[in-house]
Formats: structure tokens, C-alpha cells, sequence
């Protein structure tokens, strides 16, 4: 498995080999329609704002929320803010700067944490298209951001880093690029040279990857055909890690607008996701979203 405390590039997802248990098969509802995260319980006034507020994620814990945002108080450009709360009952709070060990001169965004107190970014310091890097939060804050490399960055663009551990225990990091020209969804297993997913991947631009925990949902921003104006939130699932993907279906339930939807990310549990929109009403350039569902189990 990932070691957080392991910060050279070449060791960052040496994994060790575990054994696949049984799993409880999970079936899921509709996806609940969308509100602004400033409409949950106890929510801070701004958590959006009057500037561009997105590319969101919870942290595993549900009680934190990351995101990007070009507000007042950054270090230039887009930084990375997060916001808190005590119970994943309630709403997070005003946002904070993670403060200038992560966040930089230019554009930081995209931020993806994991477990262990590992987070992962995009960041353009030190290519202007953007690249993919890792810090971790410990007692003495967070450490010196490191590059993933070249088998995961290029000179193109890199966005949205997504981090799981597949049914072997490799750890797997999902990501989009441009270096084929759109837009397009890689993986790297144990940071090895990144591939395409071919069957999630078309001729419009498929962008900003999350995948659930386990590997085996997945929700994209794409413009493909089928968008209502577009980018629009997209989803597909598979039965195992190592088998393709399925069916890519296009959000509803009002998730999806003739505006833009973007990076969206689930919650640790599956029962939310939380992305960016620019839909008529927005607070700034954009604002952040919640969207829920409930969840059935039983035997597999």
C-alpha cells in the first residue's frame, strides 16, 4: 500500500501486494437534485463566493472540504482553501488557505486528499500547463510539494489527480490530459508510465476523473454528445478493478445544466458528490454543489 510517509517520487505508490476479501455488493438510488453547499445546516456564508469557487472533494472523514477558489487572501491565482466541520450532519464551515507550502504563485488546484494526510494537486509552478504533485500534512505542517514525475506528467496539461487502492492493493491514480491533444482519462498503477482508458475516452474533451474508493464507480466532466450545454457530469461503474468499465451515463435529477458542470468528486462512502457549476444563480464565476443518494446492501 502507499506509504505517507514515503515522499520520493520514484517510491511514492510502491504498493505491497493484499489479499481481495469478499465485498458487499451496493445498490444505490437516484442521485438527489443538487443544492449549494451553503445550503446545508450550519454552513458558512463563504464557502462560495463572488469569486470562482470549485474543483471540490471531501476528505475521507467527510469533515473537511477542499476546493479552488481565486478569492481574496490567496497567494496568486487559483489556491487551495479548506473548510471544516464537527459532523458530516452539519455544513463545513468559512474556508481557510492551506497557506504557502501548498499553494504558490500561480495556479494550485484540483486538490485530491487521501488517507494517511497525503494530498494531491495540480499546480503550474513549475510547468505553465499544470502538473501533478503530493504533499502531506504533518505535526510540523505540510511538506515541500513533490513532483509525480514523468510517467504520470508531460509538457501537456494534467488535471484532477483521483488516488485508490485496486483489489491487489496497488495504488492506482486516475488523471486527465492533453498530451493527445483533448482532453483525455489515464491511469498509472504504482506510478508507472500512465495509459489511457479507452473506454471512457472520445473525441471531445473527458476531463477530471474521480473514482470511488474501492474502483469501481467513476464521474467525469465531459462534452461529449449528450451534454445540455456542457461540460456535463458523467458516470460509469464495473463490476472489479481489473475489468473495463461499463455504460458512461450522463447525470440528472437537474445535476447537469446548459451551463458548466465540472470536477466532480465523491464522498468516501459514495452517498454524495460534490462539484463545480456555473449555472444561472451562482454567487461568482462559479460555485460548489452537493448532491446525495441512498444506499441498499446485500449479499453480492
Amino acid at each position: 500500500m502507499f506509504n505517507p510517509r514515503v515522499t520520493k517520487p520514484a517510491l511514492l505508490l510502491a504498493g505491497a501486494i493484499a489479499i481481495a476479501t469478499p465485498a458487499i455488493a451496493k445498490t444505490w438510488g437516484p442521485w438527489s437534485a443538487p443544492v449549494s453547499v451553503e445550503a446545508l445546516p450550519g454552513s458558512g456564508i463563504n464557502v462560495n463566493t463572488a469569486s470562482n469557487d470549485g474543483c471540490p472533494i471531501q476528505s475521507p472523514d467527510g469533515l473537511s472540504l477542499f476546493m479552488a477558489s481565486n478569492r481574496p487572501g490567496g497567494y496568486g491565482g487559483q489556491d487551495i482553501w479548506v473548510a471544516h466541520r464537527n459532523s458530516t450532519d452539519e455544513g463545513w464551515g468559512d474556508p481557510v488557505n492551506l497557506g504557502p507550502e501548498v499553494n504558490s504563485a500561480v495556479d494550485d488546484f484540483c486538490p485530491s486528499p487521501t488517507r494517511g494526510e497525503r494530498l494531491f494537486f495540480v499546480s503550474r509552478r513549475d510547468e505553465p500547463n499544470g502538473d501533478i504533485y503530493m504533499t502531506r500534512l504533518t505535526k510540523d505542517g505540510w511538506t515541500t510539494p513533490v513532483s509525480l514525475g514523468p510517467n504520470v506528467n508531460s509538457g501537456a496539461q494534467e488535471w484532477s489527480p483521483s488516488y485508490f487502492e485496486d483489489e491487489l492493493g496497488r495504488g492506482v491514480l486516475y488523471f486527465s490530459s492533453t498530451r493527445a491533444g483533448t482532453q483525455d482519462i489515464y491511469a498509472s498503477v504504482e506510478l508507472a508510465p500512465a495509459l489511457p482508458v479507452a473506454e471512457l475516452n472520445t473525441g471531445a474533451d473527458d476531463s477530471r476523473p474521480n473514482v470511488s474508493k474501492d474502483g469501481l464507480e467513476i464521474v467525469f466532466d465531459s462534452t461529449r454528445p449528450g451534454t445540455l450545454g456542457g461540460p456535463d457530469l458523467w458516470t460509469a461503474s464495473r463490476p472489479s478493478t481489473d475489468a473495463p468499465w461499463g455504460e458512461v451515463t450522463h447525470l440528472g435529477n437537474g445535476i447537469n445544466t446548459a451551463a458548466a458542470e465540472t470536477r466532480a468528486t465523491f464522498s468516501w462512502d459514495g452517498s454524495s458528490i460534490v462539484f463545480g457549476s456555473t449555472r444561472p444563480g451562482v454567487e461568482g464565476a462559479a460555485d460548489i454543489f452537493i448532491t446525495t443518494r441512498e444506499k441498499v446492501t446485500g449479499k453480492k
